[in-house]
């Protein structure tokens, strides 16, 4: 969701600074529509959701701190 209002704040911008006239503007519009209009963006987000939103699971350390002393006890 962040990614389309950046996406449509960079577009706006360049909308509003640039004097290319209405040919470049609906460019960009045509560009904005198809982009929300696909279904593989539509899919990222919720995956992106989905694993932003799950609850962490507990794992094993890894590496040095991991393994057992290996120390002769005394």
């Amino acid at each position: 969701m962040r990614l389309m209002t950046l996406a449509a704040g960079v577009a706006v911008g360049y909308v509003l600074g640039t004097r290319a006239g209405r040919a470049k503007y609906e460019q960009i519009v045509d560009g904005v529509r198809q982009v929300r209009a696909n279904p593989t963006l539509d899919q990222v987000q919720r995956t992106v959701r989905e694993v932003a939103t799950a609850p962490r699971q507990q794992t094993a350390p890894v590496g040095p701190a991991a393994e057992p002393s290996r120390a002769p006890s005394v």
